[in-house]
């Protein structure tokens, strides 16, 4: 469900790129150190998003140091110094990657070999935050009941992952966190979870997965979906883009946010598109 975070790479500057590349090795190298080598598999770049957006928020210094890493380990890299804040956010990816796991054994009994080798920095990571674990595991529950007993409301199934992400931001910028910052990782939160569904829609119709779209539609598959609901498809994506918008600009940001706002005003954006251009090219 996660890894659907993309900047617009046209659209983006040197420096941004640069940066962004920083805190996701930052926050990759702090897994290895924090909860264990092997999770660091499980590392996306929607959790350098989140360690973009809480940096300038929260009104932390990124530090970038050119340093090797096992994945590069003959030339040197541009990484982000760890801080408090990047431990913190690599115990989250942890937490995160191993209750996707679970959610992937729940739909359809594969994952277990992923949970094995994820599972002792999730009992590292759930040690130091217990509270972020707590989040993330009713959550879950909250949105396998609505998913169980299939339901039809596009809102109501999305809210548990769009609530989950908000009360993560909330717990991860503490004093900081505002309503607007609140409201803007929730639609997030619910652009992941439907860009999610779309994606893989033929292929929960295969594995006999719940999809919300499927619940809602009934459609044979993906295509025919976009060619007979397309329209308001696009209107339930647009709605989540509007909201995006509205608070992006009511936060405060302390540095340049020109990364975030390439992320979220052009990468959401692109993804939709690409996703349904995928769909409609299919056979």
């Amino acid at each position: 469900m996660f890894g659907y975070i993309k900047t617009d790479d046209p659209y983006l500057y040197k420096k941004d790129d640069v940066l962004y590349k920083s805190l996701y090795c930052g926050v990759c190298k702090a897994i290895g150190s924090s909860c264990s080598q092997a999770a660091r598999f499980s590392l996306t770049y929607d959790i350098a998003f989140l360690s973009a957006v809480a940096h300038n928020v929260m009104n932390k210094d990124v530090t970038i140091e050119k340093k090797r890493c096992v994945a590069h380990p003959i030339v040197k890299r541009p990484i982000a110094k760890s801080d408090e804040l990047t431990e913190n956010l690599a115990c989250i990816n942890t937490l995160l990657a191993y209750y996707k796991v679970m959610d992937d054994i729940y739909d359809n009994g594969k994952g277990k070999f992923k949970r094995l080798v994820v599972l002792s920095g999730f009992k590292k990571a759930r040690k130091k935050y217990p509270e972020i674990d707590k989040i993330i595991s009713s959550r879950y529950a909250e949105l396998n009941a609505l998913e169980k007993r299939g339901e039809k409301s596009v809102d109501m199934v999305a809210d548990p992952f769009s609530l989950m992400l908000a009360d993560i931001s909330d717990e991860t910028l503490g004093e900081y966190k505002t309503i607007e910052t609140r409201r803007l990782f929730y639609a997030v939160g619910k652009w992941i979870y439907l860009i999610d569904a779309l994606d893989d829609y033929d292929k929960d119709i295969k594995k006999k997965n719940y999809n919300v779209f499927l619940s809602v539609y009934g459609r044979s598959c993906a295509k025919e979906l976009i060619e007979k609901d397309g329209e308001e498809i696009s209107f339930i994506f647009s709605s989540v883009f509007g909201a995006v918008e509205e608070n992006l600009d009511a936060i405060k940001f302390y540095f340049n946010k020109d990364l975030i706002k390439n992320i979220l005003s052009r990468g959401l954006k692109k993804t939709f598109a690409d996703v349904v251009k995928r769909i409609l090219n299919e056979k």
